[in-house]
């Protein structure tokens, strides 16, 4: 995507916000990256991203910069000082630097790597935390960041040939039908994730058919097809109107509640266009 003059206004308030955590680059004065959301580090590289900028801008390219700075050898990413390391934190900051168009960084190959080692029995991804307490629920992947970690795996080699790429994909599309919460996090399907959200920051019905619209394993699936009708029914001519969206993000004109997005709507065709139907 190309900036676009109309979005010029979007782009500037959330340059406007970037040490609104008391850091550099929308990082907390001790540098936490994850923050303060909507207008943290990684979350404002998405927006920016979505609005067209790139690392030809020395804000863009010093916020990805401090992102690849958490970086660790053995792949993962600390996006706090001394603070616990996730699947979650490596899976979405990797998603978020393939997006902002840092996918052939050198660091990344082991990020993948290790994404791959780190792969649970089900074919998801799981923190090993237990913030909701433990139950049979808690034995399962996190669907959020498994999502998340397709999303970037989308833009390497191992997309549509790694097999075990196509377990996570199963496991998402069983997902569709368990619906419950699963995972220690308590990732569910209900009225929220049936809601058309945007920005792509959360588990959500939009990003759930993104995502798998890239992979073969889920396009042909009933599973699949299911969740697409139930986002096309929610489409007027073909655009795509925010049913939820953060509330901070009320000045934001792409992501406006209750109005049409271009910029999500461009998301939507290119769905229709991974599946050869536009």
């Amino acid at each position: 995507m190309t900036v676009s003059k109309k979005y010029e206004d979007d782009i500037q308030f959330i340059l406007s916000r970037q040490h609104d955590n008391g850091g550099e680059y929308w990082a907390s004065a001790d540098g936490r990256l994850g923050v303060g959301s909507p207008f943290c580090t990684l979350t404002s590289v998405l927006m920016l991203s979505d609005l067209g900028v790139n690392a030809s801008h020395p804000v863009f390219k010093g916020a990805c910069d401090l992102i690849l700075s958490s970086w660790r050898e053995d792949g993962r990413f600390r996006l706090a000082p001394k603070a616990a390391i996730y699947p979650c934190h490596t899976a979405g900051t990797a998603r978020i630097l393939c997006r902002a168009g840092y996918t052939q960084d050198w660091r990344l190959k082991r990020t993948f790597e290790h994404l791959l080692e780190i792969q649970y029995k089900d074919g998801g991804w799981r923190c090993n935390t237990f913030k909701f307490g433990r139950g049979p629920e808690t034995e399962y992947s996190n669907p959020g960041p498994t999502l998340e970690a397709l999303d970037a795996f989308r833009f390497t080699d191992y997309y549509n040939r790694e097999k075990a790429l196509d377990k996570a994909v199963e496991f998402l599309l069983d997902h569709w039908v368990i619906k419950k919460p699963l995972g220690p996090c308590h990732f569910g399907i209900g009225t929220r994730f049936m809601k058309i959200e945007f920005p792509f920051f959360r588990y959500n019905l939009f990003l759930y058919v993104y995502v798998l619209s890239f992979y073969e394993r889920a396009k042909r699936d009933p599973r699949f097809q299911e969740a697409l009708k139930a986002l096309e029914s929610k489409t007027i001519n073909g655009k795509v109107k925010v049913e939820h969206c953060n509330t901070k993000l009320a000045n934001l004109s792409y992501c406006k509640k209750n109005e049409f997005s271009e910029i999500a709507t461009k998301y939507y065709q290119e769905i229709l266009r991974n599946l050869n139907r536009k």
